[in-house]
């Protein structure tokens, strides 16, 4: 079995049991429910607990459930630009924003980058009259960038300049 095909086994339990990702989540726990639905669809690994919680709820062999223990080959089956309308505006959002968020974290932090690894995110449901809004916060560790072989006077690391 390779891990899409796992993951189209865990959508078809969901289905069938007419289970939300709320409640999968909830039988899980540990973690975010952004990173443990991103497990499920094959995107992260669980922890050996986790893993074995979610084989027990969805009535997975041995090797299934280490498989949810594996490291994934994360975005393997991407396809550029996505195709998904609603994949397809968080492209959108990074191509028209992301010079902009680009330039704002620079000024704010120096030369580097946010990470995606040492990240959280969480999404919300927001009321509103006019149509119930999504709300994501998303907070990486800033990584300034090293500059190798730095001597003397000059930064080893692109923090902001005071």
């Amino acid at each position: 079995m390779i891990r899409s095909d796992l993951t189209e086994k865990l959508l078809d339990i969901k289905r069938e049991k007419g289970w939300t990702w709320k409640y999968i989540c909830d039988q899980i726990g540990g973690f975010s429910p952004v990173l443990l639905v991103g497990a499920l669809l094959g995107q992260h690994k669980l922890t050996k607990p986790q893993a074995a919680k979610a084989g027990e709820l969805f009535g997975l062999d041995k090797a299934e459930t280490a498989m949810l223990n594996e490291v994934p080959m994360r975005g393997a089956d991407a396809v550029m630009p996505p195709t998904d309308p609603l994949i397809y505006r968080f492209y959108e959002l990074v191509l028209v924003n992301g010079p902009a968020w680009k330039a704002l974290i620079e000024e704010e932090f120096g030369d580097g980058i946010m990470s995606a690894i040492d990240f959280d995110m969480q999404m919300e449901r927001l009321p509103d009259p006019k149509g119930d809004r999504v709300k994501i916060t998303m907070s990486g560790k800033f990584l300034p960038f090293k500059y190798y072989g730095a001597t003397g006077n000059v930064p080893a690391y692109g923090y902001k300049e005071e």
